[in-house]
């Protein structure tokens, strides 16, 4: 396994830091305030190109000299962009050519960020030229303890369709095809007359006047991640040949960025780094959060990881900017670290008074010190000082949930059964039932070696090749339990139907035949015969092999199974076929003890003979659990039972058993 090159030792805390924002002055006041928040990296010069180059080839180091040397002399460490993320004006103005397109084959113009085009080989040249000078002048400084490569990849600019992108993709296609015939076959080009002839008839899947081909916009998803990762593979090559300090850049693993398939990152990254903000558009967002932590995790191959954006407070770009209340912080912040991460950074320091993100919050907010913000900063310091010894440890868990960015991609085409069903909605609820009963998930990849695990979860997994579903079905064979949901196995990796009904690839581990969907309308129910009750979905399901657990009792599939168990090899799996509450089934498929409370957070970091137990409590509720040892937060002894507090944190070195 690779060695994980974290930053710092401990769980260190961090933030972003732009200090081109501010005058020399701020800088050595934010410096001595770091230190007294205890921060311990600073990403600098992440939108720092116009700053560093202001024409063309003319560079400018001095202020970036300064505050390196600034944050060295304080004793903090710096996570160095390399300052690519944004063109600055000169490059568009000279060179139009390097903005990005959209699907209707409109421009992108500046203004904001990212106004580049991942296929440009102008804005690649400028760019590397730019990233040659910055690891040339201090790829060797003691103070870098990171390289931050460009920053979120992809977050508004992964999709071009511009010609030089559409050559791209040809290219790409050549390379992933060989013959044009190949093409044509796996895309179905017969229907509706759209068979090439040659690869220069090829086009980005642009807006058309109908729907769109699904294999080719699958391939285009396909080609546009692996494109800006060969995009970080060219920076960091430069970076390597200057300096031995780790590399990586910041992923998106949220409920709305969707765009690159961080499997395929992931074994490029020195260390696995991600962003996450609350999304309050979700409703309860913290469920989400344990998620993206655990798929984070995932990512890392199971190895600590770092967080390296989120929000103290309020974000600015969300329809409600919803700010945290006291304690909400701390509670954030322990649910990433019981779930693997070393380190916790914010964005950003000192609240912009300027520019697009002046109402987003920061470690140091307008209003200075004298606030809430900052105390619960202080405190949250104080905390990850005092848990440190967790660094290194890795969580505990028996129980996988797949998880496919592809499968994203395809489940949530143009034409699909019915649009109310998305593929997150399915993973979330997984989760979600998972941990409301005390069950810590890994999240990982189809393909992923399932025999550790007691039980595996395929939720909506509608694009499966062969081989990943015939190791899904080994497992099971061989002892294993899964669990799978509607809408799963039904296409191979060419988006192709898999013929002879549904759940294509599982039926024969499940143990049953769909000959029908019959989605239900946004609103409308059907009774179960277990008591519960199933929305958005049914299936004109029968049984093969299988046992029915609950049939429907109304509407269009009444007296046909929704819920089924079935025996394959030494294994068992059930198949959930319309939306319902899964929490029971799934407590008894993993094997979890206890009350349900969706409220709490009860997980296990290890390392070797020493276990950690994290518990994040969400409720104003207090909850007492058993445990025996030390509780690293409080400083206090465990004898027996572990109180904590509404909204509080602990964290319990486990006495030996």
């Amino acid at each position: 396994m690779k060695t994980v090159r974290m930053p710092l030792p401990g769980v260190s805390l961090g933030c972003d830091y732009n200090p081109e924002q501010w005058s020399p002055d701020v800088w050595r006041e934010d410096a001595a305030l770091m230190r007294q928040a205890g921060v311990g990296l600073v990403a600098v010069n992440i939108f720092g190109w116009s700053n560093l180059e202001p024409s063309p080839g003319e560079y400018r180091f001095d202020d970036l000299d300064e505050v390196i040397e600034l944050m060295h002399a304080n004793g903090i460490k710096i996570n160095l962009g390399t300052g690519t993320s944004s063109p600055p004006p000169w490059l568009t103005t000279q060179h139009p050519e390097v903005l990005p397109v959209a699907a209707d084959g409109t421009v992108r113009f500046p203004g904001g960020r990212q106004a580049w085009c991942p296929s440009s080989p102008v804005f690649r040249k400028r760019a590397l030229d730019l990233v040659e000078r910055v690891a040339r002048r201090y790829g060797e400084h003691p103070a870098i303890a990171l390289w931050h490569v460009s920053n979120e990849l992809g977050c508004h600019n992964a999709l071009c369709y511009c010609e030089t992108s559409a050559e791209g993709f040809r290219t790409w296609l050549r390379g992933r095809y060989g013959k044009i015939e190949t093409l044509n076959e796996a895309w179905g080009t017969s229907f509706w007359s759209q068979r090439y002839g040659a690869w220069a008839e090829i086009q980005p899947p642009r807006l058309a006047l109908s729907l769109r081909n699904p294999a080719q916009l699958v391939d285009f998803q396909r080609f546009s991640s692996e494109n800006l990762l060969d995009y970080y593979r060219a920076e960091t090559a430069i970076l390597r040949a200057h300096s031995t300090v780790p590399v990586t850049t910041n992923f998106m693993v949220t409920a709305h960025i969707r765009n690159l398939d961080y499997w395929s990152w992931a074994p490029e990254m020195d260390v696995v780094a991600n962003d996450h903000y609350l999304d309050h558009r979700l409703g309860e967002p913290v469920p989400e959060l344990s998620f993206a932590a655990d798929l984070t995790r995932g990512l890392a191959g199971g190895r600590p990881w770092m967080l390296m954006e989120q929000a103290a407070g309020a974000v600015n770009w969300q329809p409600h900017n919803l700010t945290k209340a006291p304690g909400e912080m701390i509670r954030n912040s322990l649910t990433h670290v019981a779930r693997g991460a070393d380190s916790i950074c914010f964005f950003q320091w000192r609240a912009s008074a300027q520019g697009a993100e002046k109402f987003h919050s920061a470690m140091l907010p307008h209003a200075g010190t004298d606030t809430v913000a900052w105390r619960e900063v202080l405190k949250l310091s104080e905390t990850l000082g005092r848990i440190g010894e967790v660094a290194g440890s890795e969580v505990e868990s028996d129980v996988a949930l797949l998880f496919s960015w592809e499968s994203w991609w395809s489940a949530e085409g143009e034409a699909r059964p019915s649009q109310a069903v998305t593929y997150l909605d399915q993973v979330h609820a997984s989760h979600r039932a998972l941990r409301a009963n005390g069950v810590t998930v890994d999240v990982i990849a189809p393909g992923t070696d399932l025999t550790k695990y007691k039980l595996v979860v395929v939720p909506g997994l509608y694009m499966i090749s062969d081989a990943d579903a015939q190791a899904i079905t080994d497992y099971v064979a061989a002892g294993g339990k899964l669990l799978v949901t509607f809408f799963s196995g039904i296409v191979d990796e060419r988006d192709r139907i898999r013929l002879g009904g549904y759940p294509g690839a599982f039926r024969d581990v499940l143990g049953v035949v769909a000959e029908e969907f019959g989605p239900l309308l946004p609103g409308a129910e059907v009774d179960l015969s277990d008591g519960t009750t199933g929305t958005l979905w049914t299936e004109r399901l029968r049984t093969t092999t299988a046992t029915a657990l609950a049939t429907y009792e109304n509407g269009p599939m009444t007296g046909l199974p929704a819920i089924t168990r079935n025996a394959y090899g030494k294994g068992t799996a059930w198949y959930v076929a319309t939306k319902t509450d899964m929490s029971d089934l799934l407590k008894e498929a993993a094997g979890a003890t206890g009350e349900k409370n969706d409220q709490l957070e009860v997980v296990r970091r290890k390392n070797g003979d020493r276990g950690y137990l994290f518990v994040i409590n969400h409720s104003p509720d207090p909850v007492e659990l058993p445990a025996a040892g030390h509780d690293l937060v409080t400083d206090q002894p465990v004898t027996g039972v572990l109180r904590v507090e509404g909204g509080g944190v602990a964290v319990v070195r486990e006495e030996a058993s």
